[in-house]
C-alpha cells in the first residue's frame, strides 16, 4: 500500500488560508542598492521573488522582540533599548560577524495605530527589528488565551478534564492564533529575500506560521525550534486542531527539540496521524514528506557565558554575595529559582524540604531553603491556586521548625535583579529544580557557572583562588536539561520522600565527589553555550536546505493543510500527443501496465475491468508491433477471469511470480521452491497472535504479514523483530524477506535457471547499437518481469525501440527502475523511446506522471487509435519465453 505522503494529490487545490487584510508593507531591509519588490508577487514555487543582497542574513521570528520599551510621558515619545538577557539577542554570537540578523516579533507594549509607522521605521533603522502590531483583542485571545490556556498546559501534559482544571478548546481563540500567525507572516514577507535568507522561528506561539510562508515561497529556508516540551501522542491527539499544527511544523526544513523524548513524541504523532515513518540519514533523523526531507534536530539550548560572567563581576554582585554569605553564616543554603506556575513544582519542593527536616532533626536550624519566585508569565485561577498553596506550605514549615533567629523557608516573591540572583547562586551549596514538566530550564546551568566563580567573586566571598570548586544539583527527571546533567541527582518530583533523600545526599556528599561532578558539568555547560546551540542549528538548517533548487515544487492543499510537493526537475506530465507521435514512429514496442490504480481505479468497488478497458487492451495487444503485459500483485485466477477476452495479452501475476505470454500459453513461474512456507507460517502466526490488529495474507508465491491496523509503534516494533526472526530462520532457504509499508513479506528467490544474464548484452542492428544490462534481483519483483520480457525481445533480434511502463504504487517503482537501468545508457547513440509513468503527481523514479486512471485510459485510447491490429501468431514469442524459463 502506498504511503499517505505519496497519494494522488492533484484533486486538491490551493486555497487562501484566511482572508485577513495585509498591512501596508515596510521597506525591505536592504544592504546594497537593488530593486525592491512590492511583496505581492506570484506564489509559484518556481518563480519566487528575488531581492539583491550580498550579505548573509538570518531572520529570527519570535512572539516578542528582544527590546525594552518605555513611554516618556514628558515628551510623549517611546524609548527603546535592547534586552541583553533575551535569548534571541544572545544567539547572534553563534553567527559570523558578517551575518545580518533581522528580528520579527511583537512588542510588550501597545502602540497607538497613529504611531505604528514611525515606531516601525525607528526599530528597523536602529535595531533591525520589524514589529508585528497585533490588534489588542487578537493579542489577548492569541497569547493569553490560546497559547497560555490551551497550548501551554497541553504541552505540559495537562488535559482540560473539567472547567476547573484548564480551559476547554475555543474555536474563536484558535482563529485568533491563526490570525496572529498570519500577521507575523506578513511582516516576514515584507523583509525576506526568499532566495537567500534563512528564517528561524522560535517556539509554540508560531506553529502555523511556516504554512503561510511555505505557501507564499515554496523554497523558503525555514527552521523551527520548540522551547517547550512536546507531549506524547496520547496527549497531543486530544487537541482538536492537531493536524493543522502538525502540518504547519512539517512545512519547515528543520525542527529542533531540546531532548530526544520531545522529538520521539513528535515523530510518534507523525507516524500515528499522518502515516509518516522516519529514518536516520548519516546520523540525522529525517522524515520524507511529499518528496521533501524534514530533518529533526535534538540539542538543548545553552546559556550566554559572557553575559553571566560579566554580571558576576559587578560590584553590586560582590556586595550582595558578601551580604548573603554573612546572613546565612553557619547554615547550608538550598536554592530554588522558579516561575510561579503549576508546572514548576514549588509546593512539592517545599513538602520534600519539610519531610527532610522532619526526618533529620539535626538539620533543623542549619538548613535553609531560599526560593526565588519569578513573576508569573500568565494569569488565571491555576496560578493563583499555586501561589496560595506555596505560601500556606511555607508558612506552616516556618511555624513548625522556625526559631527566633532561624527561618527555614525564605520566599522571595518579587522581581529579583540579575546581580542578586547571581549572588544566591554563588552562595548556595545545592540547587533544587523540582518542576513536574519543563521544556528546558537553564537554572542549573547558571548555578554551575556561578559556583565556578571569578577572581572578584572569590575575593568578595573570602575563597582562595586555588581552592576546589563544588556544586550539587538535584533535578527533576521531567525537565529538558536533565539528560545533559549526568552528574546531577535525578528525582521524581512527585516522590516527596525520594526528593528529601536526594537533598540529604547532596548536602552530605564529600567535597571531592562534589568537585568531580561540578567539573564534569562545567565542562559541558561552558562548551555548549547559546552560541554553540545557535551555530549548530543554523549549520544543520543550511545542510537541510542545500537541495532546495534541485527539485521542482508544487503547492497543494487547502487552508492550513497546504504543503509543498518536491519532485525531480525532469518529472513532468506525460503529453499524450507526444507519446502517440513516438508510438507511430516505432516498430518494436514493449508496454507494461499495472492493474489496480492504473487501468482500474483504486477506489472502485468493482475490480473487474470495464468493457472499454478490455477493448483498449485488445487493440494494443493485437497490434503485431506490440508486446503488452499486465503486471499486477493480484493472483493469477482473478486476472485470468477478468482478462479472459484478451487472448494475446501477457499477464504477470503476484508481482511476476506467475507469468504467461498469452491466453493460450501455460502459466510459468519464476521460482518453484516453496518449501520454506511451512517454516514461515508458524512464525508469522506467533507474531499475529501477539500483535492485535495484524493478520497474514497467504499468496501462492508469498506470505505477507500486515500490521496496518495495529498500534503504529508496536506494529512497527513487531515488524522489525519479525524481519530479524525470519531472516535468521530462512538463512539457508531460497527465500527473501522484505519490509514494506505496514507489511513484512516473504518471497521466493529466483531459481538459477530463470536468472537474467549478468553480463552486458550488446546487439548490433542495421540502424543502431542497442545496449541492455541486467542486474541480479534476489526476489521476484515486477522489475524482473520487465527485464525478462525485454531480454526475450533482444534475444529474438528485435530489441524494443519503444518502452512504456505505467503504474501507481511502490511495487511499480521496481519496474521503472528496472526499465530505466536496463535500456537506457549514456553510451547508446540511439536509445529507445522510454516512457516510465506514475499515476498521480508524487515522488517517483518515473520521469512522467498522469493525473489519474481516466488520464491513463485517454492515453491508451490514443495509442489504440494509432495501432493497426492485424491477425498474428504469438507462438514465436512464447517459445522464446519458455526457452528462457
Amino acid at each position: 500500500m502506498p504511503s499517505r505522503s505519496c497519494a494522488n494529490l492533484l484533486d486538491m487545490a490551493c486555497g487562501d488560508i484566511l482572508d485577513i487584510p495585509t498591512p501596508r508593507a515596510l521597506p525591505r531591509v536592504m544592504t546594497v542598492p537593488g530593486i525592491i519588490t512590492d511583496g505581492h508577487g506570484s506564489s509559484d514555487g518556481d518563480s519566487d521573488s528575488m531581492l539583491s543582497s550580498c550579505r548573509e542574513r538570518k531572520i529570527i521570528v519570535a512572539n516578542m522582540l528582544p527590546l525594552h520599551a518605555q513611554r516618556d510621558t514628558m515628551v510623549k515619545k517611546w524609548l527603546f533599548s535592547l534586552d541583553e538577557d533575551s535569548l534571541l539577542l544572545q544567539l547572534k554570537d553563534g553567527f559570523s560577524p558578517e551575518t545580518e540578523v533581522v528580528y520579527v516579533g511583537s512588542l510588550k507594549v501597545d502602540i497607538e495605530p497613529s504611531e505604528q509607522e514611525e515606531v516601525a521605521q525607528r526599530l528597523l533603522d536602529e535595531f533591525k527589528c520589524v514589529p508585528a502590531f497585533v490588534p489588542h483583542d487578537i493579542q489577548e485571545k492569541f497569547y493569553h488565551n490560546f497559547c497560555k490556556q490551551q497550548l501551554w498546559p497541553l504541552f505540559h501534559y495537562m488535559l482540560p478534564m473539567c472547567p476547573d482544571h484548564g480551559d476547554r478548546f475555543d474555536r474563536q481563540m484558535w482563529q485568533a492564533y491563526v490570525s496572529a500567525n498570519k500577521i507575523f507572516a506578513d511582516k516576514v514577507m515584507e523583509v525576506v529575500n526568499p532566495e537567500d535568507d534563512y528564517i528561524w522561528i522560535q517556539d509554540y506561539h508560531l506553529m502555523v506560521l511556516p504554512t503561510f510562508l511555505r505557501k507564499r515561497y515554496h523554497r523558503v529556508k525555514l527552521g523551527f525550534f520548540l522551547h517547550s516540551p512536546f507531549p506524547s501522542s496520547e496527549i497531543y491527539r486530544t487537541l482538536p486542531v492537531r493536524d493543522e499544527i502538525l502540518k504547519g511544523l512539517l512545512n519547515c526544513d528543520l525542527i529542533g527539540f531540546h531532548t530526544f523524548d520531545y522529538a520521539r513524541h513528535f515523530l510518534s504523532c507523525c507516524s500515528r496521524m499522518l502515516g509518516l515513518d522516519y529514518e536516520s540519514k548519516r546520523g540525522h533523523i529525517g522524515l520524507d514528506y511529499f518528496g521533501r526531507t524534514v530533518y529533526i534536530k535534538i540539542l538543548p539550548v545553552g546559556i550566554h557565558m559572557g553575559r553571566l560572567e560579566s554580571v558576576m563581576n559587578f560590584s553590586s554582585t560582590f556586595d550582595k554575595a558578601k551580604e548573603v554569605q554573612e546572613k546565612f553564616k553557619g547554615k547550608k543554603v538550598i536554592l530554588g529559582v522558579d516561575d510561579m506556575d503549576i508546572f514548576k513544582g514549588i509546593s512539592l519542593k517545599l513538602l520534600a524540604f519539610e519531610y527532610l527536616l522532619q526526618q533529620d532533626k539535626n538539620l533543623q536550624g542549619k538548613l535553609v531553603l531560599v526560593q526565588i519566585v519569578n513573576p508569573a508569565r500568565s494569569s488565571g485561577k491555576d496560578v493563583q491556586e499555586a501561589k496560595r498553596e506555596t505560601y500556606s506550605t511555607a508558612e506552616r514549615i516556618n511555624q513548625i521548625y522556625g526559631r527566633s533567629n532561624y527561618e527555614p523557608v525564605i520566599l522571595i516573591d518579587r522581581p529579583v535583579p540579575r546581580h542578586e540572583k547571581t549572588a544566591y547562586y554563588a552562595v548556595a551549596e545545592c540547587c533544587l529544580v523540582n518542576a513536574v514538566r519543563d521544556g528546558m530550564n537553564l537554572v542549573p546551568y547558571k548555578y554551575i557557572v556561578c559556583r565556578q566563580g571569578s577572581p572578584g567573586m572569590d575575593d568578595a566571598m573570602g575563597i582562595k583562588a586555588d581552592s576546589p570548586r563544588t556544586s550539587m544539583l538535584v533535578v527533576s527527571e521531567f525537565i529538558g536539561c536533565s539528560p545533559s546533567l549526568s552528574g546531577a541527582i535525578r528525582v521524581n518530583p512527585w516522590d516527596i520522600e525520594a526528593v528529601a533523600e536526594a537533598l540529604n545526599v547532596a548536602i552530605t556528599m564529600s567535597d571531592s565527589e562534589k568537585q568531580l561532578r561540578h567539573e564534569k558539568h562545567y565542562r559541558y555547560v561552558s562548551s555548549h553555550d547559546v552560541a554553540y546551540w545557535a551555530r549548530s542549528f543554523i549549520h544543520d538548517l543550511e545542510r537541510a536546505c542545500k537541495d532546495h533548487y534541485s527539485k521542482r515544487c508544487w503547492g497543494i492543499g487547502l487552508g492550513l493543510g497546504f504543503r509543498v510537493i518536491a519532485l525531480s526537475p525532469s518529472f513532468r506530465k506525460l503529453s499524450i500527443d507526444h507519446m502517440v507521435s513516438s508510438y507511430r514512429k516505432t516498430q518494436r514496442r514493449a508496454i507494461f501496465l499495472d492493474y489496480d490504480g492504473t487501468v482500474v481505479p483504486q477506489s472502485s468497488l468493482i475490480k473487474a475491468p470495464s468493457a472499454e478497458v478490455i477493448t483498449l487492451l485488445n487493440s494494443l495487444s493485437n497490434d503485431p508491433k506490440n508486446t503488452v503485459y499486465i503486471v499486477s500483485g493480484r493472483g493469477r485466477s482473478s486476472l485470468s477471469e477478468w482478462l479472459a477476452p484478451c487472448e494475446r495479452l501477457g499477464i504477470a501475476a503476484e508481482h511476476g511470480y506467475f507469468i504467461r505470454g498469452s491466453k493460450m500459453s501455460d502459466w510459468e513461474c519464476l521460482a518453484s521452491d516453496l518449501e520454506w512456507k511451512p517454516i514461515v507460517e508458524p512464525v508469522m502466526k506467533l507474531y499475529t497472535e501477539a500483535t492485535d490488529g495484524s493478520y497474514i495474507e497467504p499468496k501462492e508465491s508469498a506470505l505477507v504479514w500486515h500490521h496496518h491496523d495495529a498500534d503504529p509503534d508496536f506494529g512497527s516494533c513487531q515488524a522489525k523483530e519479525l524481519l530479524d526472526h525470519l531472516e535468521n530462520v530462512l538463512a539457508n532457504e531460497p527465500a527473501v524477506v522484505k519490509r514494506g509499508q505496514h507489511i513484512v513479506e516473504v518471497k521466493p528467490q529466483v531459481r538459477s535457471s530463470s536468472l537474467v544474464r549478468l553480463y552486458l548484452l550488446q546487439i548490433e542492428t542495421s540502424s543502431k547499437v542497442f545496449t541492455c544490462s541486467f542486474a541480479y534481483l534476489q526476489g521476484v519483483t515486477k522489475g524482473l518481469v520487465a527485464q525478462k520480457v525485454l531480454s526475450i525481445m533482444v534475444d529474438n533480434g528485435k530489441p524494443p525501440d519503444f518502452v512504456m511502463c505505467i503504474g501507481d504504487d511502490r511495487s511499480d517503482e521496481d519496474m521503472f527502475e528496472s526499465i530505466l537501468s536496463s535500456v537506457s545508457s549514456p553510451s547508446v547513440t540511439a536509445a529507445p523511446d522510454i516512457f516510465a509513468c506514475t499515476v498521480g503527481q508524487k515522488p517517483s523514479k518515473a520521469k512522467y506522471y498522469l493525473d489519474d486512471t481516466a488520464d491513463v485510459l485517454r492515453l491508451l485510447r490514443g495509442l489504440a487509435n494509432a495501432s493497426c491490429p492485424k491477425p498474428r501468431h504469438t507462438a514465436h514469442f512464447q517459445v522464446a519465453f519458455d526457452s528462457v524459463l
